[in-house]
């Protein structure tokens, strides 16, 4: 059942770095638990209750320290404070499941209601309920599909997710960043420049899987679990979670294969099984058979690979493809491709007659060769990505004409906390020309809207620019550059400096 042979390869040291790694980004994360996360260190005993969600201290230290462990006992971490605690940190307003129970009829009765869930839970009794079966917009304009879990089942889900979190969270390689506590989209963008730009890169995989949720192999994943987890009454609730199949307009269908996207456990279980097939694998790849430095960084299934040397790259797809066929998971050909990139490859490419450099998308930026005014040195570009930039305008473009009869004050905080949340996350050094088009167009949307509640207009541009001044915050760049933040959060925990 548990033949490493068959799943992952024999282990190799999560954050050994190959010989050409020296600093690399991928290599130089911290394998302990990030500041934030909600497992700590407590003292155990009677008194423990109160700071029940830092009681996993023994469990972490064991997983760091013997990585062939596995764990027998851990359903009774799951106790009544960590499930209060998962129903707090819910989003009060999200959707409800099947059960049309939403996080304020579950609190009318909150104590009882966990009493409840908590005694089913630890007697067998707990059954989890199907998911309810939505469809969201995807940039490209197709429909992307997800599970709403019942209330109870995502408190539940929550509370086991944050037991298993401290046990994976010191396996878990540096290079994946993906839906783990105390890591953010921003930092895997922060590794990837700094390894683009620190690392001898020349070529870029830019690679995708083929419907990664709706492809993981139950029994694969069952298996990779078992690797770590012992404790047979933790193992059946996620054999019922992956049984539980999904509700769609009214019929019920099971998963044969793959997890729902939207459920709590969701994430966790992505990352388990990517640990095992993806990570463990590429690093001991990097390891044994790269000629060249090798810089990889992964968020859940969107993962990025630059190579020094071309057959370096190439050899590793070719070796990708036969890893991921014996999991069922295959690369999505339309979306996968290697292209020349880095500090050389205009001036390469310039020689051979051809274009500039292609360009690669990655976290909802598009990436590009570019060089500094003044020494005409090589520099990272990041520029929000226009797919999504588009599809944005177009939500809040029909937003705006659904606004317009409101009073202009409260457009104006509405339109303010959109362009807060955009800057928050687009206005990196670079990028403020993105930026600067997109409170344009934003302007322009309202100014149209506003158009439009009266025949008898009195609203012009002069009047516009007022209204976009006194509401419309001016673009101004958030984040610093990666380089220098990647190397201040990594400081003194790299093992290679």
């Amino acid at each position: 059942m548990h033949d490493r042979e068959k799943s992952d390869g024999p282990e190799v040291p999560a954050k050994l770095p190959n010989k050409a790694q020296g600093g690399a980004a991928e290599a130089a994360e911290g394998r302990g638990p990030a500041k934030g996360t909600a497992a700590g260190e407590t003292r155990s005993g009677p008194s423990a209750g109160q700071s029940a969600l830092s009681g996993l201290g023994r469990v972490r230290r064991v997983a760091r320290m013997d990585k062939d462990a596995r764990f027998t006992a851990l359903l009774h971490h799951v106790d009544l404070d960590r499930l209060r605690a998962a129903y707090w940190a819910l989003e009060p307003k999200a959707a409800p499941g099947v059960d049309g129970v939403t996080w304020h009829d579950y609190g009318q009765d909150l104590e009882a209601n966990l009493r409840d869930l908590h005694a089913r839970v630890h007697r067998g009794a707990y059954r989890a309920r199907p998911s309810r079966r939505v469809y969201i917009p995807k940039p490209d304009g197709r429909q992307r599909p997800l599970g709403i879990a019942a209330l109870e089942d995502k408190i539940l889900q929550r509370a086991v997710v944050e037991v298993l979190n401290a046990i994976y969270e010191t396996d878990f390689l540096g290079f994946s960043y993906g839906f783990r506590p105390g890591r953010s989209p921003h930092q895997a963008l922060d590794a990837l420049a700094a390894g683009i730009v620190g690392k001898k890169v020349n070529w870029v995989l830019d690679a995708d899987f083929r419907d990664y949720f709706s492809s993981l192999d139950h029994r694969w994943l069952e298996r990779f679990v078992e690797h770590r987890i012992a404790d047979r009454r933790v193992l059946r609730l996620i054999q019922k979670w992956l049984a539980a199949g999904v509700v769609e307009k009214g019929s019920w269908t099971a998963f044969e294969e793959g997890v729902p996207q939207g459920a709590s456990v969701s994430p966790l279980l992505a990352n388990v099984y990517l640990h095992y097939v993806f990570d463990l694998w590429a690093q001991q790849w990097r390891t044994r058979h790269a000629h060249g430095d090798v810089v990889i960084v992964r968020f859940a299934d969107d993962y990025v690979v630059g190579f020094e040397h071309r057959d370096d790259a190439e050899r590793f797809w070719a070796d990708l493809r036969d890893r991921l066929a014996g999991f069922s998971l295959e690369l999505n050909a339309e979306k996968t491709r290697l292209i020349e990139f880095g500090r050389f490859a205009a001036e390469r490419r310039k020689a051979r007659g051809l274009g500039k450099p292609e360009t690669f998308r990655f976290l909802g930026f598009t990436h590009a060769c570019g060089k500094t005014r003044k020494s005409g040195r090589f520099k990272l570009k990041r520029i929000t990505d226009s797919k999504r930039l588009r599809a944005k305008l177009r939500a809040l473009k029909g937003e705006s004409e659904r606004r317009r009869h409101l009073p202009i004050p409260e457009q104006g905080h509405w339109l303010a906390s959109v362009l807060r949340g955009h800057y928050n996350y687009y206005a990196v050094p670079g990028n403020i020309e993105a930026l600067r088009a997109f409170r344009r167009q934003v302007t322009r949307y309202w100014l149209r809207a506003l158009r439009r509640r009266s025949q008898r207009t009195t609203v012009n541009w002069q009047r516009m620019s007022r209204l976009a001044d006194r509401w419309l915050p001016h673009v101004r760049i958030t984040h610093p550059w990666p380089e220098p933040r990647f190397d201040a959060r990594t400081q003194g925990r790299s093992p290679v400096r």
